[in-house]
């Protein structure tokens, strides 16, 4: 007897299968009794009917408890009714392990309470649908640049200095040789990359130890980040606004189902098409300004501004040229306006904010000394990084889209900690 995944079952119909699995939900009528059993494919609905399977398998429903493990055996039949449009008519039950009692029922239960049991929260549909739409996610973003040319590099974890920031780096002693960092990002390596294969990728874990608690932040994430030689500022916009638009239709294309457990409205999904809005860091300071926030010119935006601005437009808008002295050491200045940097960061719209940032890169030796110099950073620890400037430089840019804001953007998510199995939080290390 083959064993069946429940998401095939239409491969099945009018034949005996095995399904292995965990009880969803169990419900007794008499002589007939329910079960629905998933596999992590989905979900299907076993009939018992006295008389049709032997009595000991009969009685077995009736040791059974949500999430119990078993394998079930039965033939498949069309089913409109049943979840997921198909049932198995049972002629045996095989209990693998009785669970205890499940400690989470389909009655409300607190974040901190769900949280902790992450590890089995996991099971519901909810989240199973999420971590679907972020599979489907990962892939297209790999199928995307792959499809471009560019090639996979996986960047170091461990660095000797910072990349974004020095207040938001997690440090650990590296062994005899002193202090190493958790990486906050990829895009020093990647540029190194870049001179040796032209476009490249990577796609890994990165770290900040900033101390907030935005339904926006986690102080461990997923980004998929690209860099390219040759790229200005405008090439990577539009390789940013592609690879967007790209995932979307991917998960609209064949994650509907799950969306739609989500409750997620589509409407403002399938609006996500190209061309994407481009407004300056000036027009939208202004834009601000208009609507009563007194923010200045110069600082960045925070979560408010960028709800504020996202909200105005059906699709992500791409916000370019901020001011030079609000972003990182590596960014090229505008040769038409020195004092903004040639940047961009992608906002998300329905107020999910910023889910790209990316820039042209500085491509001169004496330049980016300089802006060490700005930003106090060590030398030392950056030679190889000068070295990029000092054989063979040409003007190359990159971006970083952070996996798990446009997870909750698609998913329709309050906050980003249901777009990651296992979130870490500022004040959250378990499980």
């Amino acid at each position: 007897m083959p064993v069946a995944d429940i998401a095939r079952l239409a491969d099945h119909v009018g034949q005996l299968v095995a399904i292995k699995g965990w009880v969803h939900h169990l419900r007794s009528s008499g002589k007939v009794r329910f079960m629905v059993v998933r596999d992590g494919t989905g979900l299907v609905q076993g009939v018992l009917v006295k008389g049709q399977l032997p009595e000991a398998d009969f009685a077995a429903f009736d040791r059974l408890t949500i999430e119990s493990s078993l394998t079930l055996k039965g033939k498949v039949r069309a089913e409109a009714r049943a979840p997921g449009g198909y049932e198995l008519e049972v002629t045996r039950v095989e209990p693998l392990n009785l669970a205890q009692d499940y400690p989470i029922s389909p009655k409300e239960h607190g974040v901190a309470f769900l949280m902790d049991h992450r590890h089995l929260w996991l099971r519901s549909p909810r989240q199973q649908a999420i971590l679907r739409v972020r599979d489907e996610v990962c892939r297209a973003c790999r199928d995307f640049f792959h499809d471009r040319g560019f090639i996979l590099v996986d960047t170091p974890i461990l660095t000797p200095t910072a990349c974004e920031g020095t207040t938001s780096l997690f440090e650990t002693d590296y062994l005899d040789r002193g202090k190493a960092y958790l990486s906050q990002s990829g895009q020093l390596y990647l540029e190194a990359a870049a001179m040796a294969l032209g476009r490249v990728y990577c796609f890994g874990p990165t770290f900040r130890a900033e101390k907030s608690k935005t339904r926006r932040h986690l102080t461990e994430f997923w980004m998929v980040e690209a860099e390219a030689a040759f790229y200005t500022l405008e090439d990577v916009m539009e390789l940013a606004e592609g690879l967007v638009s790209y995932v979307v239709s991917q998960v609209l294309a064949r994650h509907r189902r799950e969306l739609e457990t989500l409750e997620r409205d589509l409407a403002p999904l399938e609006a996500v098409v190209p061309p994407f809005p481009r407004i300056s860091y000036g027009e939208a300071i202004a834009r601000l300004q208009e609507m009563g926030n007194d923010m200045a010119w110069g600082e960045d935006f925070g979560g408010d501004e960028e709800t504020v601005i996202s909200q105005a437009f059906d699709r992500p808008v791409m916000v370019h040229r901020y001011p030079r002295s609000c972003k990182a050491f590596y960014m090229e200045a505008d040769p038409e306006a020195p004092e903004l940097a040639l940047c961009v960061d992608m906002l998300a719209p329905e107020g999910y904010g910023e889910i790209i940032g990316g820039s042209q890169r500085v491509a001169d030796l004496e330049t980016l000394l300089a802006r060490l110099e700005e930003h106090h950073l060590p030398r030392e620890p950056l030679e190889w990084y000068l070295d990029l400037r000092r054989f063979g430089s040409v003007p190359h840019s990159g971006f970083g889209l952070g996996i798990e804001r446009l997870v909750a953007w698609l998913c329709g998510l309050k906050h980003v900690r249901e777009a990651i199995p296992f979130p870490r939080l500022l004040d959250r290390l378990y499980p």
